[in-house]
């Protein structure tokens, strides 16, 4: 059993927790998709435990040529090893752009997809072309509720970065506590 902090939910939890790792696609320093990220822990249920994945801003290009001469990048590998071990994965990330990994880590993997932006979508056609995207690695993604926070720069401290939008805050909570359903019922956690 492992003790949760009261702003995670608080109590004690049975080792049947939903363990997620959480990554976030923006390296910006005043990134809303990294505030929302970071936000995730203090928003889950208390049978879901989301953190931050190994950081990512390393990784280079994809070069065959590389990984043909030396292997996989050790963040890439780590990175890898995080997902893998993990139930789920959270992905926050603005709108950017198929693994070439064998043993594929997000393969069966389920995903739930969150975004920011400044204008009326809010990372909509992010979301769209990961879905895609991730159907092509044979991830298992949850189609519903959505999370898009439109119009970001109203939804979070201005100089803090906190969530600070209550309806926004309500539907992460409610996406959350799907997500923990989603997980459980593809893994078989009760």
């Amino acid at each position: 059993m492992r003790a949760r902090s009261a702003e995670q939910g608080g109590g004690i939890v049975a080792d049947n927790q939903v363990d997620v790792v959480a990554v976030c696609g923006s390296f910006r320093k005043a990134s809303y998709n990294a505030a929302l990220a970071r936000s995730l822990p203090g928003l889950a249920s208390a049978g879901l435990n989301v953190k931050p994945s190994p950081p990512i801003d390393k990784f280079p290009l994809y070069n065959a040529d590389i990984q043909n001469a030396s292997g996989f990048p050790a963040e890439v590998t780590a990175f890898a090893d995080a997902i893998r071990a993990a139930d789920g994965v959270i992905i926050v990330s603005p709108e950017y752009n198929w693994s070439r990994m064998k043993d594929d880590p997000f393969k069966g993997k389920a995903v739930a997809l969150q975004s920011c932006a400044g204008g009326l979508l809010g990372g909509a056609r992010m979301q769209y072309h990961l879905r895609q995207s991730l159907t092509s690695v044979e991830s298992v993604i949850m189609i519903r509720p959505e999370v898009f926070v439109t119009f970001a720069a109203k939804k979070f401290d201005e100089k803090t970065l906190e969530l600070i939008d209550q309806p926004t805050k309500d539907m992460v909570k409610l996406q959350l506590e799907n997500f923990e359903k989603f997980v459980r019922r593809l893994t078989g956690k009760k």
